[in-house]
């Protein structure tokens, strides 16, 4: 048979050959670090026998399939640690993920003391550098053997597998675990690993069945590497908005208030209502009109909508419908309400594009496991939008819709770290939406193509799309790698129908109008957490609620101090002064620790001269300007929302 390899030589041989031999006959130091092999484009395990004539290409901890390979055996070697050390301990799943991998154990939570144990145990097992030996069984057997080592959760996978499926294990010295592989050839090749956390899982991700506890670790082949994202996970600690957010002050939660109702703190309130008061007015700029419409209604509205059907227990309902005459519901969204605004008197064609906005607090029922920080929360506000519109109007105004949203990104400065989806409906569960198979295929067909004629980069997915219609999603992740929705535009070619919306056309007929539901920014909570996480806390100056800190060097200059405020907050600037009886140094070390942007210092000379002594986030020690120079630059920087650049420079404070 004749073996292609990688680089295009060719390889024969004149009997069957497992993949790692094939490695050890190109090279011994190659069959040392190969992970796995890839036989016709498709992964394998190094044990898996070749036959017939293909490529290969031999898989080593450098390529991405090869690192998976070792993180999955390093999450066997895991599991064996958990069983010495608890044997009691009962088995779930253990697969490797994208930065590492994690198992789940039905068992009492583990501490970091636990886990510090078990990375104890892993090591002294990696040292014996046990063989992993694949075997396979029957269905029958395969089940027998687990009943038998009193592993539920593997007999229930076992059961589940099709009747056709190859049923195989894996051995390292006494312990055995189900596995379809691939894994390294032993223990030894297990080179770094670290366990990272422990936390709780359900069992299959089912909140109704058993409670587990799962241990996230990772795995890389080299020292260096391994500490290089152990340095990652703490940067990631420091930007976590969870916490970064609570210890700026600018949220917290009160568990007798309840889980996903953050309070706002006034730092992140005067955040929030600086870019609300930025998206209404560049909304007016567009052309949209302003609503304001209730936080709740009665059950009829959803009924009509269909919220009532397909969205019911997402949602706060207020009373029975069993026993109460009228029951209500907090909203979840707005869009009916808007219908009911364009419905209160005729419109003609010449009326439309109708562009409603509204700053939106909404409300939904979302499952206690969901809940993180502001970025997943009961209740929260969105720039909300509905645009009514003719059909031919449908592809120009959705357009528009993607360039707002566009123009917000970048503002904000994190244009660059989205990803585009085009959210499709799932043809094979049609009961979950409304409106024809056509006009589905019709309406994802249009996002499609207007996606494509703005050069805008991005991905399908069924099953992501609103029960009413295709949808823009803009997703964007957060320091632990979880992708979120950030700002979506839908369209809409059904519930105009349903709530008997129309316009007059210049023939004098009614006809049905189209509707864009659309966000430009999204969730101001969710928003508000990704600024965090992005700049580490150090907002760009407009957003910052403080933008300057005025510091005298001593009580002498305090009255000099509170006129340079005076005259900052005449022209909008948000600003303090820094009073205390304390020396400059540890003044300007607070205000650096509270990420300022600017901090103005000022004593005899300043004072005499009318000037500031500006030191930046962005330049560190800037030298003196002129009180009216700074107010100059400042403004302009807030009013064209810079976004300045730092230079990474640590001052001696004096």
């Amino acid at each position: 048979m004749k073996i292609t390899l990688k680089d295009g030589s060719v390889k024969e041989y004149a009997q069957a050959m497992s993949v790692y031999d094939i490695a050890l006959d190109i090279s011994e130091g190659l069959a040392r670090v190969a992970c796995a092999g890839e036989v016709n484009g498709k992964v394998v395990d190094l044990r898996t026998v070749v036959e017939d004539d293909c490529t290969l290409s031999i898989l080593t901890a450098n390529d991405a399939e090869g690192l998976r390979t070792l993180r999955h055996t390093t999450s066997h070697v895991m599991a064996e640690a958990v069983k010495n050390l608890f044997p009691n301990v009962k088995l779930a799943i253990g697969p490797s993920i994208d930065e590492g991998f994690y198992y789940d154990f039905d068992s009492e939570p583990f501490s970091r003391e636990d886990l510090d144990k078990i990375e104890a145990e892993m090591k002294k097992i990696i040292k014996k550098g046990n063989r992993l030996e694949r075997f396979t069984l029957p269905r029958a057997e395969a089940i027998k053997f687990m009943e038998e080592k009193g592993e539920p959760y593997k007999v229930e996978l076992i059961r589940d597998l099709p009747e056709d499926a190859e049923i195989s294990f894996y051995s390292q010295g006494e312990f055995t675990d189900l596995c379809a592989g691939p894994h390294l050839m032993n223990t030894k090749g297990i080179k770094a690993f670290k366990l990272i956390s422990s936390s709780m899982a359900y069992w299959r991700g089912d909140s109704n069945k058993a409670q587990l506890q799962r241990i996230y670790a990772t795995a890389f082949n080299k020292k260096e590497e391994l500490e290089a994202y152990l340095e990652h996970l703490e940067d990631i600690k420091r930007r976590d908005h969870n916490k970064l957010g609570r210890e700026m002050e600018l949220f917290t939660t009160v568990d007798v208030i309840g889980q996903g109702l953050p309070l706002l703190m006034p730092k992140g309130a005067k955040m929030i209502q600086t870019m609300q008061r930025w998206i209404e007015d560049e909304e007016e700029k567009r052309g949209y009109i302003r609503t304001k419409t209730p936080l709740m209604a009665k059950s009829d509205l959803y009924k009509i909508s269909g919220h009532w059907d397909h969205y019911k227990e997402g949602m706060f309902v207020l009373g029975d419908e069993e026993k109460d005459k009228e029951v209500f519901a907090l909203r979840p969204m707005t869009c009916p309400f808007q219908y009911y605004v364009y419905k209160a008197s005729q419109k003609s064609y010449r009326d439309l594009p109708l562009r409603y906005g509204e700053t939106s607090t909404l409300f939904r029922n979302e499952d206690s496991g969901e809940m993180h920080g502001l970025t997943r929360v009961r209740q929260f506000t969105i720039s909300e939008g509905h645009l009514i519109v003719r059909p031919d109007q449908m592809v120009e105004e959705f357009k528009g819709c993607l360039a707002l949203a566009k123009y917000c990104l970048d503002t904000l400065g994190v244009g660059e770290d989205v990803t585009y989806r085009l959210s499709k409906w799932d043809p094979n569960n049609k009961e979950k939406y409304v409106g024809t198979e056509e006009v589905w295929e019709e309406t994802q067909g249009h996002i499609r193509q207007i996606l494509k004629e703005l050069e805008i980069p991005f991905y399908e997915e069924e099953g992501e799309a609103a029960f009413y219609g295709p949808k823009v999603d803009i997703q964007a992740k957060n320091v632990y790698g979880k992708e979120d929705t950030m700002i979506t535009i839908q369209w809409d070619a059904v519930l105009a129908e349903q709530f008997d919306m129309y316009y007059v056309d210049e023939k004098g007929e009614k006809v049905r109008p189209y509707i864009i539901h659309r966000t430009s920014m999204g969730c101001y909570e969710r928003t508000l957490a990704w600024l965090i996480e992005k700049y580490a806390g150090k907002f760009p100056t407009w957003l910052c609620p403080e933008q300057v800190r005025v510091l005298p060097i001593s009580e002498k200059y305090a009255d000099y101090a509170k006129k340079v405020e005076a005259a900052l907050k005449d022209n909008g600037i948000l600003c303090t002064v820094d009073n205390r009886s304390e020396k400059i140094g540890y003044k300007i070390r607070e205000a650096r620790m509270d990420k300022l942007p600017y901090m103005l210092i000022v004593g005899q000379k300043e004072e005499e001269e009318n000037l500031v002594s500006v030191r930046s986030r962005f330049a560190g020690d800037e030298g003196q300007k002129t009180l009216d120079a700074f107010i100059d630059r400042i403004c302009k920087e807030i009013r064209t929302k810079e976004i300045r650049k730092e230079v990474v420079q640590e001052e001696n404070a004096k």
